[in-house]
């Protein structure tokens, strides 16, 4: 009897766990424990109950056929009314890109040592070379406050931007451009963004999403050819019309229009489209001689198929043909950079001008998908380093040449947390940025990535930079050429807002498009659903009831254990983080499963949910790429310093963010179980300590290699421009006189000097001998120099009139 139920339980557990993996080990643990009771007290015929009700249950699950339909042919119309369905834009908009880390994070068990493994492709010396000579350049030759004053790039600057080709750093050189990589082109607008945001934007943009890009990737042959180097060179300046009054975030439903028709030009009948459209916050438009425009496609008389609504295309269309309208310039926050509307009447362009022709009809919204994956995770996130950069560089001396009560500012804790913050946060937007296109160089399109990369760095920019314009109080606020500050404080929002508000990006985009295409299930079951494929269903439905339960006991035990039992890459100082971040993995995972399975489809509707998982997830992301950065660089104090700064405050807006889910989803039993089995011990981490704070904080102030190392992008102008070039040189001259002030101060509290304020303690000290000349000439210098940086603009009131 003993053997034959033996056997019973070995059939169950191999069928069971083809079924249901570990849960199917679970399953067959639970009825051995109750089989071998009941058939060591009662009779064979209870043993032979049990044996076969081992045997069905097993053939039920573990036997995909009969599985299929004894159980997946019921569950999958419950499903079907469950999970979202998709309409053709948002399949165009899961489907766009790939998926890369995000997919580890959401699977609640990242493989870190792949992370780690993975190698970041550094600049080419080509590249260095272009970023060292070029680009400073350019920079050097610009005055941030002319170009405010003037409204515009002086001649001499949008000239070089044509004999630098910086329109063209997407290009290949086969079509005259410089073909760079991602993170070049990213540390690129960052330099030029710390010297001059109007610059930046300007260079940026035609690198972005626009004609250059779609046509590298979609454009027919002769397209590249006639376009290419044109853009590449700057004779041709691009734009690329997508947003109008009706379609912001909804893009997708623009009422601009293209119909197909045919015209008789020079004798012969021509295939063509005649276009409408009314488009508005369109960078370059006012200077662009070539509109990249998104338009829906109708062929009412079926001249090139039997579908009518054709769907999204893009085309091109130089700026002179008949109809096109550029209105007047938009003003975005007061920062110059061309921005305005594009209006089109009936403007008439060949089939040709459609971006890939033939094949490029209708497959516009997926061109404009799969490039913003790209976009999104190279501009905005560089032009957000360079403030945050900037910002870092400028504290950083401000802190230490300012004084109070005899003091540098940087000293007093009040100064130190927000200085804290500013370089913390910097550490990591760098981070994140070099993770981010490291993927994009080795191929990859991480469409949420990407959309994680501007949302959470131009959000933590406007944190950035409102920490350093407390810092600096007064002179931050009067504008001027030595405020540079306040220039980035005005192109915040506008970070912010485009290319995707992050309003939406937050609550729709990221998590809208990680929940179903970064999980390992959850797409695979639409598809089935959709296409009616019940094997398909069937072995994506079982798979996630194992991942659920798998990864809640995975979630549970780690977070009794205080992370202990997840494993760890072989480090000495950063393994418990890598531990930590499994935990909140694992439970992402399963609160991110309960929320989709209790709230369905209303899930889209539920913002603030899906924002807090979006908060998770993002989190998650910036903080392996803190670590991969620390696994990477030189393992200085400074740098462990950062890494923990940065990791602790990302466990911690992970963990809020996850209660925040908890405390608010509807149903309150499935919010009660979860948070046992996430929080079992409570909610037990915390913001960075005021240690660490310090520590950061005194590295900026104190360690001159740590300051530059964290701001390598930015660039210092000479010293004797005002801002960031004099600063740097005030700086200098401090930081030699350093020693000589303290030798006067140590005078002081001996008693041997009297105690007075600057110049009149160094006439005390060389008259008392305490300092010589010489040291004398070098306070005062540095004094002087000092007091200089410390002044704040003013203006003739006719003058004054005349500011913009």
């Amino acid at each position: 009897m003993w053997i034959a139920f033996t056997l019973a339980v070995i059939v169950f557990l191999v069928l069971a766990f083809r079924g249901l993996g570990f849960l199917g080990w679970v399953g067959a643990a639970a009825m051995i424990l109750i089989g071998w009771r009941i058939v060591g007290v009662h009779s064979p015929g209870a043993f032979m109950l049990v044996s076969s009700a081992l045997i069905v249950i097993a053939a039920v699950f573990g036997l995909a056929p009969l599985r299929r339909q004894l159980i997946s042919r019921f569950v999958m119309p419950v499903f079907a009314k469950v999970l979202p369905r998709l309409g053709d834009t948002e399949r165009i908009a899961l489907e766009a890109g790939t998926v890369w880390w995000d997919g580890d994070l959401f699977s609640g068990m990242p493989e870190w040592q792949k992370l780690l493994d993975f190698k970041v492709p550094p600049l080419s010396d080509e590249e260095q070379a272009f970023l060292d000579g070029p680009v400073n350049d350019f920079c050097r030759t610009i005055d941030d406050w002319d170009v405010y004053q003037r409204r515009d790039l002086s001649p001499e600057t949008w000239q070089q931007i044509r004999d630098f080709r910086l329109f063209g750093m997407i290009i290949p050189k086969e079509y005259g451009g410089h073909g760079f990589s991602a993170l070049a082109q990213s540390r690129i607008v960052t330099r030029i963004s710390s010297r001059s945001v109007t610059a930046a934007v300007t260079v940026m943009v035609p690198n972005s999403l626009g004609p250059g890009e779609l046509l590298l990737h979609y454009g027919s042959e002769a397209q590249k050819q006639r376009y290419l180097r044109a853009l590449a060179e700057g004779s041709e300046i691009p734009c690329f019309a997508l947003t109008g009054p009706e379609a912001g975030s909804d893009a997708a439903a623009t009422q601009s229009e293209g119909i197909v028709e045919k015209r008789l030009i020079d004798g012969k009948e021509v295939l063509g489209l005649r276009c409408n459209w009314m488009k508005r916050y369109i960078t370059l438009a006012p200077v662009a001689t070539l509109i990249g425009l998104a338009f829906r496609l109708k062929d009412p008389d079926h001249l090139i198929g039997d579908v009518e609504d054709r769907g999204i295309t893009c085309a091109l269309i130089p700026r002179n043909t008949p109809g096109v309208e550029i209105g007047l310039r938009h003003d975005p926050m007061g920062v110059p950079f061309h921005n305005g509307p594009t209006v089109g009447r009936d403007v008439w362009i060949p089939f040709d001008a459609v971006i890939g022709e033939m094949e490029g009809v209708g497959n516009g919204w997926r061109m404009l998908m799969e490039s913003l994956a790209a976009g999104r995770s190279i501009s905005l996130p560089a032009l957000s380093i360079g403030a945050a950069q900037m910002a870092t560089r400028i504290c950083g001396a401000y802190a230490t040449v300012r004084e109070q009560f005899d003091t540098p500012i940087g000293r007093f804790e009040g100064i130190e947390e927000p200085l804290a913050r500013i370089a913390g946060m910097t550490y990591l937007m760098t981070a994140t940025r070099n993770l981010t296109c490291g993927a994009l160089d080795v191929g990859e399109k991480p469409a949420v990535i990407g959309s994680i990369a501007k949302a959470y760095l131009t959000e933590a920019m406007r944190q950035v930079v409102s920490d350093a314009m407390d810092i600096r109080a007064g002179s931050a606020i009067q504008r001027g050429p030595r405020n540079t500050l306040s220039r980035a404080w005005n192109a915040v929002p506008i970070g912010i807002t485009v290319e995707g508000a992050n309003i939406l990006t937050r609550s729709m985009i990221i998590y809208g498009q990680g929940a179903i295409r970064c999980h390992p299930f959850v797409h695979k079951e639409i598809a089935a659903i959709a296409e009616k494929d019940l094997k398909g269903f069937d072995l994506a439905i079982f798979g996630h009831v194992n991942l659920l339960v798998t990864r809640s006991l995975r979630a549970l035990l780690l977070a009794l254990s205080g992370s202990r039992l997840a494993g760890a890459p072989q480090t000495e100082d950063t393994a418990r983080y890598y531990q930590h971040l499994s935990r909140f993995s694992a439970a992402f995972t399963i609160v991110s499963d309960t929320a989709m399975g209790t709230l369905g489809g209303s899930l889209k509707r539920r913002e603030k949910i899906s924002g807090r998982l979006a908060d998770a997830l993002a989190y998650l992301y910036l903080a392996s790429a803190s670590l991969k950065r620390y696994h990477d660089e030189a393992k200085t104090t400074a740098n462990y310093a950062l890494v923990r700064w940065s990791v602790e405050l990302c466990l911690y807006r992970v963990q809020e963010a996850l209660l925040g889910v908890l405390e608010n989803l509807p149903n309150r039993i499935a919010a009660s179980v979860l948070g046992g089995l996430i929080f079992p011990l409570g909610a037990r981490f915390r913001p960075p300590s005021d240690r660490i704070g310090g520590r950061v904080a005194r590295d900026i102030l104190e360690d001159r290699e740590a300051r530059k190392t964290l701001t390598a992008d930015v660039f210092v102008p000479p010293p004797e421009q005002p801002g960031l070039g004099a600063l740097e040189a005030a700086l200098d001259k401090a930081v030699a006189a350093l020693p000589i002030e303290t030798r006067l101060r140590d005078a002081v509290r001996a008693g041997a000097l009297d105690r007075a304020p600057g110049h009149m303690l160094d006439d005390l000290g060389l008259a008392a001998g305490v300092i010589t000349q010489e040291e004398y000439n070098r306070l005062n210098d540095a004094r002087d120099t000092r007091d200089e940086v410390i002044q704040v603009d003013a203006f003739d009131p006719e003058i004054y009139k005349t500011l913009h």
